[in-house]
């Protein structure tokens, strides 16, 4: 495959997933994972378990950070230079974002007007529930053999789960615990 169709599969892929994704960078998950390891095979499981996980410590949306990883990657992997792999994160990253931008701009020129009708209240209501579910289906698909390969890591993810859960510890602590804990095990 030439770089130029490796940018126009990226672009393609990512504004498809931008344009279907409502809840944000962990209901864009599981779409990302279908399409980016499924359906292109650009990377495997435990890639994208490593690229969820560096998503999430970094600054800024889950979901646009995967993808611009995914965008160089995949460059990379194609044995493009490195001018041409931060272009292919600027493509996965832009394609992306394009979706919602256009959307949110549209939005805010009708919010106020149809904001108390019937209508638009039925539509956010029904899509609260169905980004719940989104958002549960990328934290099981998270949740294969690769990720958790012994007790350990049920241990830390257990414990992980309880700390924000029922401490309410900041997700800084949460990650410098997990941190620790690997190194201290592994």
């Amino acid at each position: 495959m030439t770089e130029a169709m490796i940018y126009i599969e990226l672009f393609s892929t990512f504004f498809i997933i931008g344009m279907f994704t409502i809840g944000g960078g962990y209901a864009m998950l599981s779409l990302i994972q279908n399409k980016v390891v499924t359906v292109h095979g650009w990377i495997d499981d435990v890639m994208f378990t490593d690229i969820v996980a560096i998503s999430q410590m970094t600054p800024g949306p889950i979901g646009i950070n995967s993808a611009t990883y995914i965008g160089y990657e995949v460059l990379a992997e194609s044995g493009a230079s490195e001018f041409f792999c931060i272009l292919g994160s600027f493509t996965a990253t832009f394609a992306v974002v394009l979706p919602s931008f256009i959307i949110v701009l549209s939005i805010c020129k009708v919010y106020d007007r149809w904001k108390d009708h019937y209508m638009f209240k039925g539509v956010m209501t029904g899509l609260r529930p169905a980004v719940l579910g989104l958002i549960g289906t990328a934290a099981l698909g998270l949740a294969t053999k690769e990720n958790f390969i012994d007790w350990k890591s049920y241990a830390i993810c257990l414990a992980a789960f309880a700390a924000l859960y029922f401490k309410k510890a900041g997700p800084f602590t949460i990650i410098g615990l997990g941190a620790l804990a690997g190194l201290m095990i592994y």
